[in-house]
């Protein structure tokens, strides 16, 4: 399933035959919960299967921040909360969630979903955690870039993983640079992978 804090957890459900049949879902809303795919401007609904903002509704929807309209009124609209999170629906309002916005990578105009490239990054026998972050790039703006944790007794050097990754999806998605961490990725209380504390390995 799919929730966050400001939704007070779960706002879709995903089980049973539906899971089987739709593995990389999130599932559908639950009854009383709303959906719809925002564009980045947050005018304009896309189309079914469009990647965007995932926007979300219903009693579980928090009312505001406590002490600060300002985030309130940015993230809550007419009922409606701005996740923040890039997704799409299927033809039956299946969710799949794609990336995080301010983790996406946009590389020359190119976007590249950061959870794409770790999905096939966590694939190699010998990767048991992996981040991608965007570092800086005069002329593109960003490429990705990666750090890894290797399963202990397993080896993986920088050229084989980018080659592992080129061989599954486009070239311009592959890492630049890949860094080996000798401990688990740093996580918050919630166990995600704090990612603007790895940007700090790039810098030179």
């Amino acid at each position: 399933g799919w929730g966050m804090t400001e939704t007070m957890a779960t706002v879709t459900s995903h089980s049973s035959e539906d899971y089987l049949n739709r593995p990389t879902s999130a599932g559908p809303p639950v009854p009383v919960a709303d959906l719809k795919i925002m564009d980045e401007s947050g005018q304009n609904i896309l189309n079914m299967g469009e990647v965007g903002e995932l926007w979300a509704a219903g009693p579980m929807i928090v009312k505001g921040y406590w002490n600060n309209p300002e985030a309130t009124a940015a993230t809550f609209i007419d009922g409606w909360v701005r996740t923040g999170d890039l997704a799409r629906l299927d033809e039956e309002g299946f969710c799949y969630i794609v990336d995080r916005a301010k983790d996406m990578v946009i590389r020359g105009g190119e976007n590249i979903y950061s959870s794409e490239v770790e999905n096939i990054l966590y694939d190699h026998p010998a990767v048991t955690d992996a981040a991608i972050i965007g570092i800086p790039h005069r002329t593109l703006g960003e490429e990705p870039a990666a750090v890894v944790h290797l399963a202990p007794g397993t080896t993986a050097t920088e050229g084989e993983l980018q080659q592992w990754v080129r061989d599954r999806l486009a070239a311009f998605k592959v890492p630049v640079r890949i860094i080996f961490c000798e401990d688990t990725l740093p996580r918050n209380a919630n166990g995600k992978i704090m990612k603007r504390d790895l940007k700090a390995l790039f810098e030179d």
